[in-house]
């Protein structure tokens, strides 16, 4: 039987998605009720592969670049993004740590990187737009 990666956030509207009904692959039993999904799912596609990528370099940001071929502001906005999209504060204009100059350039880096995702079709322009509002 082929499966699917479970999809966390609704294709139409990118709200969370909730699992209703399991079923086991073996005897076909079938629980029904309301499932939580990880804060995994709520990650897109491209966010997951960059999740897995850096914790496959145990956080090392240097390697996380040299895998990827991206630059140290590409990688701290992917992993923002990827934290954002799990729930997560990335150290934004509330964060006293961030200065308002840092935050202007990390929100020009995100920009560029979905700008660039979405010309080179990893993302849909849906999911840009989404992205760029949020």
């Amino acid at each position: 039987m082929n499966t699917h990666p479970v999809l966390g956030r609704c294709p139409v509207c990118s709200h969370e998605l909730s699992v209703t009904r399991l079923q086991c692959g073996n005897c076909q039993t079938q629980v029904e009720g309301r499932f939580h999904l990880g804060r995994f799912q709520r990650l897109s596609p491209e966010q997951l592969a960059f999740i897995e990528v850096f914790v496959k370099n145990r956080g090392i940001i240097k390697d996380v670049e040299a895998e990827l071929g991206i630059s140290y502001p590409t990688v701290r906005a992917r992993l923002d993004d990827a934290l954002r999209g799990m729930g997560f504060p990335t150290g934004g204009d509330d964060d006293p740590r961030v200065s308002p100059r840092d935050a202007r350039n990390q929100a020009r880096e995100e920009r560029r990187r979905i700008l660039e995702a979405l010309q080179n079709q990893q993302i849909s322009p849906e999911e840009a737009a989404r992205r760029l509002a949020g």
